[in-house]
């Protein structure tokens, strides 16, 4: 709990990933993937109870093993490509409510953000309680550094380039001149369970920032993301050094 509010950290790994087959359980530095965001969030001071939500029952066994609650298998008709994954966040609330569990904050942490740590779930939980008067909901951003849109640039018909936002190159910004960007990197998302069950989204105009550090803002789309995300945990102890 934070203050009197009851926290649900809330893990989607559904089977059915198509650009990496079997990616929310393939080993990362040891463990499934999916084994990554389940430590996280039993690692957080305020998380009441860990849940996965899934369509498979090998995933089910696997995130048992790992300490998270699988209450109730998801449906296939909320598993599918298509389906929203709100459809699958509401799902589990009402599943859990229907058994008498109700909460005040839902956290919701992706396989696919490895990287997030309960120092990580704490830091966000208290800045969305102790800010409720300007926010009902937060999600993580990372900034944009190299892939600041004041940098990039468009190709003509012949493969020429152009700046595509400055007249011309010599008018391009200093990097310490321009506006901080940021992007949602996906390393966690919180809500006010109510708003999020009448928004069914965690982006809104009440919706917060925390900002991750860019190491930790890595995703796994790919096996090149594995490859890098591998490094990165082998390399820790340095890499949490660097600002």
């Amino acid at each position: 709990m934070i203050g009197a509010s009851k926290v649900l950290a809330l893990i989607p790994a559904r089977a059915g990933s198509k650009g990496l087959p079997g990616k929310n359980i393939r080993p990362l530095h040891g463990k499934p993937l999916l084994a990554w965001p389940i430590a996280a969030a039993k690692a957080s001071r305020y998380v009441d109870k860990v849940v996965v939500s899934t369509d498979s029952a090998e995933f089910a066994d696997i995130a048992l093993a790992h300490g998270a609650e699988v209450p109730t298998l998801r449906p296939p008709e909320f598993a599918a490509d298509t389906s929203p994954s709100s459809a699958a966040v509401i799902h589990m609330l009402d599943h859990l409510a229907v058994q008498g569990e109700v909460f005040d904050y839902l956290l919701l942490l992706e396989p696919t953000s490895p990287l997030t740590e309960g120092c990580d779930i704490d830091a966000a939980m208290e800045t969305l309680h102790a800010n409720r008067q300007d926010g009902d909901a937060l999600v993580s951003v990372s900034e944009l550094v190299t892939t600041h849109p004041a940098f990039a640039v468009k190709r003509d018909e012949h493969g020429r380039i152009e700046p595509y936002a400055a007249v011309d190159f010599t008018r391009l910004p200093r990097r310490q001149d321009i506006d901080a960007l940021y992007t949602l990197d996906g390393s966690l998302y919180i809500s006010e369970v109510d708003r999020y069950r009448e928004i069914l989204s965690f982006c809104h105009d009440r919706t917060l920032s925390h900002v991750m550090p860019a190491y930790k803002a890595h995703e796994v789309d790919s096996l090149i993301d594995f490859i890098c995300i591998e490094a990165i945990l082998s390399h820790y102890d340095q890499v949490r050094l660097v600002p």
